[in-house]
């Protein structure tokens, strides 16, 4: 080391030692000012802070004047001024700190008050505390409610009627309520008790009856495979003596799962049938008519899994909404693929239904078959005409036969266009149906008639979902129903035969008619057919009877053509479905000088009610 480091290290070494000295005495100081700031008044010392700030601001004013004057005379004026200035300094520092400690004192004491404030209030909500539990313990005692309480004693009367003395103990519980309650409930006791072994033995008969009811099920068991070999072997039994017995209980069976109406019609059909077969034979009461059989079709299963609940499980759950997510990912249906789900949704027809056959005399039937849409809650039907042999389709028969309009109008005014239920029209609306008439070939007629046979009756004035299906209703209407069904195809088929042999130029005519013909026929049918309903009102001489309402669309509609010379009559034939109950309709015309109908001849006037073959 060299001897000028020598020399300086001692005077660091005082310098370090001067500064802790100076740092002892301002700490000194400080604690001074901390004991100087109790018997200090703040508003003194503010105003002398006021009072060195404004003789600060003089003394630097003075200043500035001095030096702005640039004399040298007065650098000690200057000199003097700065000491002032200084010691006013030191005047605000100290003035700073006295501020700082009183501040500090004063949050120090805040925290204080408020460490004494929140001790008080964590008092406070120890004692609220206790209180609300204490209040919630007398509340607890107050609605105490012992077990016998909750029991049904017998009233005080029964007790000291019934209970033995060594219980009741009157002489000490008559006037102790409490001793009263305990002997009671002793009483209580006794009884159940007894009951309890009277339970045990039902118990023990309960099994001994079981018991006895599982021998009878196995003895009746074992019959059965007997009661089926005894069944198989009684067939032709049953069907020599046209008893299906067998077949009866199978279609009773299916009938189970039949709709409500469906079933009412089945059921109604049946006793007709049976009622009709019982009129010709009163030794075989259970005998069906074979003028009217009555069977159902359809799907059984189909019927038996929609009264099945569905069974739910959480994997299948998970696995159908996977496969719906995925199949919504692949393809969004359009809302015109809705709508048709929605409206097959609608029409939807039950799995099974009611086949009804109705025979005539010359064993020609009409097959009825009747359908219930569950949805819309009407019954439908479909109609085929089966005929004992093979005929000729003469041109003019048009639909006579056809299976949409056989039946039309066998009740005045029912045409099976439009639905029954009123309540259908706002099923409609919803899935965008204009009209069922669109959708009957398909799903058959809904004729009122068909809803009376199975029961069910819409009433108009207010409008509802469900319906009742009425055995009584269906009962009443039944027999005239089957009636005219029957007279209906005996109708449309003569009528049939009539066209036919109207095409090729035969009149069958019985012997009673015969002198209303003449010997010898001049007149020529040149033309016969059928005419739409909207041609006919274009007709010039059928305006009459079209104003009078007498036309409809629903009737059949045919023209003709009599030449007789140079004379033509022109006719057209208005032929009502419910032909022969109601006669036919003439409208003629004659052209022979002139043209002549029934509003200018009175021949025609009086021919007209009469068969136009008869000129």
């Amino acid at each position: 080391m060299s001897s000028d480091a020598k020399k300086r290290k001692p005077k660091v070494i005082r310098s370090e030692e001067g500064k802790r000295s100076r740092h002892e005495e301002q700490e000194g100081r400080y604690y001074n000012e901390e004991l100087e700031v109790d018997v200090r008044d703040p508003k003194i010392d503010y105003q002398l802070y006021k009072e060195t700030c404004e003789d600060l601001q003089r003394l630097m004013a003075e200043i500035q004047d001095l030096k702005s004057k640039g004399s040298k005379d007065m650098s000690a004026e200057i000199e003097e001024k700065r000491i002032q200035s200084c010691v006013h300094f030191m005047t605000l520092k100290k003035l700073n700190r006295l501020a700082h400690i009183r501040l500090k004192k004063s949050r120090d004491q805040t925290h204080e008050a408020k460490q004494k404030v929140d001790a008080y209030h964590l008092q406070l909500q120890n004692l609220l505390y206790e209180v609300m539990h204490l209040q919630k313990e007398i509340t607890k005692c107050l609605e105490f409610k012992s077990q016998h309480e909750e029991i049904e004693l017998v009233n005080v009367d029964e007790f000291y009627r019934e209970a033995p003395p060594e219980i009741s103990k009157p002489e000490t519980t008559s006037n102790d309520p409490h001793q009263q309650t305990l002997s009671r409930l002793d009483w209580e006791l006794e009884q159940r008790k007894r009951l309890a072994e009277k339970y045990k033995e039902s118990l023990a008969i309960r099994e001994k009856i079981l018991k006895e009811i599982e021998v009878k099920k196995e003895y009746l068991n074992s019959l059965q495979p007997q009661l089926q070999s005894i069944m198989q072997a009684s067939l032709p039994v049953q069907e020599y003596l046209s008893m299906p017995f067998d077949c009866l209980h199978k279609q009773y069976e299916i009938a189970r799962h039949l709709p409500a109406p469906l079933y009412v019609l089945f059921v109604q059909a049946s006793a007709y049938s049976q009622a009709c077969a019982h009129m010709k034979s009163y030794s075989q009461p259970y005998r069906q008519d074979k003028k009217l059989v009555v069977s159902i079709e359809g799907s059984v299963e189909e019927a038996k899994a929609l009264y099945k609940p569905p069974e739910d499980s959480q994997d299948d759950e998970s696995d159908s909404d996977a496969e719906e997510e995925q199949t919504t990912k692949r393809r969004r249906p359009t809302l015109g693929v809705q709508l048709d789900d929605k409206r097959k949704e609608m029409l939807k027809r039950h799995p099974l239904c009611v086949s009804l056959v109705v025979k005539c005399k010359d064993n020609s039937s009409l097959n009825l078959t009747f359908y219930f849409l569950m949805n819309l809650n009407i019954l439908t039907v479909k109609a085929k005409v089966v005929p004992v042999s093979e005929l000729t389709s003469p041109i003019s028969a048009g639909e006579l036969l056809y299976p949409d309009t056989v039946l039309s109008c066998l009740y005045p005014g029912d045409d099976g266009k439009k639905t029954p239920n009123p309540a259908n029209q706002y099923q409609f609306d919803k899935v965008g149906i204009l009209d069922l008439s669109d959708y009957i070939t398909e799903l058959g007629h809904p004729y009122l008639w068909v809803q009376t046979m199975g029961g069910l009756h819409f009433p108009t004035d207010q409008p509802q979902q469900s319906v009742i299906a009425d055995n009584t209703l269906s009962a009443s209407h039944m027999e005239k129903t089957i009636k005219l069904l029957r007279s209906r195809l005996m109708s449309r088929l003569s009528l049939h035969k009539q066209f036919a042999s109207l095409e090729h130029g035969i009149i069958p005519i019985s012997g009673e008619c015969q002198n209303l013909f003449p010997a010898k026929v001049v007149s020529r049918l040149t033309r016969w057919g059928m005419i739409p309903y909207e041609d006919f009102v274009m007709l010039p001489y059928a305006k009459e009877v079209v104003e009078f309402g007498l036309a409809q669309d629903t009737h059949l509609y045919y023209s003709l053509m009599i030449e007789r010379g140079t004379a033509k009559l022109h006719g057209a034939v208005v032929l009502n479905p419910s032909y022969c109950l109601i006669p036919p309709l003439f409208c003629l015309c004659l052209n022979w000088k002139g043209e002549r109908s029934s509003r200018n001849d009175e021949n025609i006037r009086g021919t007209e009610p009469y068969e136009a073959f008869q000129v």
